[in-house]
């Protein structure tokens, strides 16, 4: 099962060829990341990212035109880790039915909320722009086609019925799970559990009960 998400925007100005770039590259998104987690995202400069990386400035700019284009490179980052992480999950387990699968995805995304640094404070980018991930669609659109795509590999439903009713759904859990974390830093797990019961509610209806 493939867990590959294209999308139409590149934030790297030129892509490092060079392990030693690319490991530079690197540091500059790890530094970006834990920044944003103590400043946010208005708290962060380019000039910053590079002393916390230990670059100079030009180098950065060597790969990044501004702090918006390492900030949609970390998220494009966190999108494949997050999309990867959910095929692990489909790969391992005994998933039966796509309830199963709501369940896996909503526990990749707390855990990734709970672990990797900045996600909290910029889930997949909207926090800097509705459309950080692809410009010509919003990130939940994108996120929601990914996911569509994984279901209808993995359990043989055809994405002509899976794309609208999964987009509702990411909206919809989008909202709730962004209350369950106001509650409580590491999400409140009683809020986390009822936005599960929602989407699956939800999906239910469009999609047909487990057996």
């Amino acid at each position: 099962m493939s867990a590959d998400l294209s999308t139409d925007v590149g934030p790297l100005r030129r892509k490092p060829v060079q392990q030693r770039s690319a490991q530079r590259v690197e540091r500059m998104l790890e530094a970006c990341a834990s920044l944003i987690e103590e400043l946010g995202y208005d708290g962060v400069t380019t000039t910053l990212i590079a002393e916390r990386a230990g670059v100079a400035v030009g180098s950065l700019y060597q790969f990044f035109p501004d702090k918006r284009a390492v900030v949609q490179a970390l998220t494009l980052r966190n999108l494949e880790r997050f999309m990867a992480n959910v095929v692990q999950r489909f790969d391992s387990a005994e998933l039966e039915h796509w309830w199963d699968a709501v369940d896996s995805m909503f526990d990749v995304y707390v855990e990734m909320h709970r672990t990797v640094p900045a996600f909290s404070r910029l889930h997949f980018g909207d926090v800097v722009d509705t459309r950080l991930l692809d410009e010509g669609k919003d990130n939940n659109a994108v996120i929601a086609e990914g996911l569509a795509a994984l279901i209808s590999e993995r359990f043989g439903r055809s994405m002509e019925e899976l794309q609208l009713p999964v987009a509702i759904a990411i909206e919809a859990a989008d909202g709730v799970l962004k209350f369950a974390f106001r509650r409580n830093d590491r999400g409140d797990q009683v809020v986390v559990d009822e936005a599960k019961a929602l989407i699956k509610g939800y999906l239910s209806t469009r999609l047909g009960d487990p057996e």
